[in-house]
């Protein structure tokens, strides 16, 4: 049994300032959090931080590309090194962000061990929006956070795409996508390129453990996978403090039971949560249900005495094909 291994990357780069004099919330996720007991919960290895680059778009317009560019790159290169010294040691990351940014650089790290495996590293990707603006199907770019599943499968700016000259990251066709909303304004460009794709809608309509299976199985072809986790793939009436709540989404039971699908093989290597914003959350009370989520989703990874029920009704208010252990190789990079 992998122990899971919690890494903070509390960056706000790909998120656009509420206000001209604030900050996003979103890297407050991983305090909130673990103030929730979130690491003994799941008795596990505490990772430490990554601490990011500064926040500060400067004087960014629309047409300047991605905001925070350099930065974005520096911090994917060494959150990738951090995500791969966890995996070469056995263990399974949790990764705490943060925003959506933050993909890039688990996205990195897959992709260096796809190449050290001769195989491929599949993504499921949980999330409200497809985050897959790019220059092909948008006048400009801009919030990383929003363009995230567009740059991990080689779309938009070089020195975030492709990294290591690595792109893509992901194809296509090795990418699942779980949890977006039926209105999703690059519904049909996801359809077009070949992603399997079940919105918030027939996720529940098929139920969330058959969702996991079938996630599973589109997959198979693979070495193994990552699951990117946005927790505004939930509905905001259970889950409002996040940077960007859409309406129609899934239940916390129907989380819990899809993570649960998701991580009970040993193809799972890891898993990332994002845009939390505890900014929303003054009393806690949406921090403390989002560690319960958590504990009982990932309860396939827990001892015994550690891992909790997961109810079958939603609530709305073998050997592992990649090694758990290999031979760590030098994962320096050009930055």
């Amino acid at each position: 049994m992998r122990r899971i291994a919690v890494l903070d990357a509390p960056s706000n780069l790909g998120l656009r300032p509420p206000t001209e004099t604030s900050v996003p919330g979103c890297a407050k996720a991983p305090g909130a959090l673990r103030d929730r007991q979130l690491l003994a919960r799941l008795d596990a290895r505490d990772a430490g931080c990554l601490t990011p680059p500064r926040y500060d778009p400067g004087d960014w317009r629309p047409g300047d590309g991605v905001a925070h560019t350099p930065q974005l790159h520096s911090y994917t290169v060494r959150l990738a090194e951090r995500i791969g010294a966890i995996v070469d040691a056995g263990e399974f990351p949790l990764v705490l962000g943060g925003d959506c940014s933050i993909t890039l650089g688990s996205a990195l790290a897959m992709r260096r061990l796809g190449e050290e495996v001769d195989g491929r590293i599949g993504l499921v990707f949980v999330d409200g929006h497809s985050d897959f603006r790019h220059p092909g199907n948008a006048p400009y770019v801009g919030a990383a956070a929003g363009e995230d599943l567009a740059l991990v499968t080689g779309r938009g700016q070089t020195e975030l795409a492709g990294i290591e000259g690595r792109r893509p990251y992901y194809r296509d066709t090795d990418v699942v996508v779980l949890g977006i909303r039926e209105h999703d304004e690059y519904r049909l460009d996801l359809q077009a390129a070949g992603f399997a794709v079940r919105p918030a809608t027939a996720l529940r309509a098929e139920g969330a453990k058959r969702t996991a299976q079938w996630a599973r199985e589109r997959l198979a072809d693979c070495a193994g996978y990552w699951v990117h986790l946005d927790v505004d793939v939930l509905d905001p009436a259970v889950m409002p403090a996040v940077d960007a709540p859409e309406p129609g989404g899934i239940a916390l039971t129907e989380l819990e039971l899809l993570l649960n699908g998701l991580v009970s093989t040993p193809d799972c290597l890891g898993m990332e949560l994002t845009v939390f914003d505890p900014d929303h959350d003054p009393d806690g009370r949406y921090a403390a249900e989002l560690v319960q989520a958590l504990v009982s989703g990932l309860a396939p990874l827990l001892p015994p005495k550690r891992a909790g029920r997961v109810s079958s009704q939603p609530r709305l208010a073998g050997q592992p094909r990649v090694p758990t252990q290999r031979t760590p190789t030098d994962r320096r990079a050009v930055a």
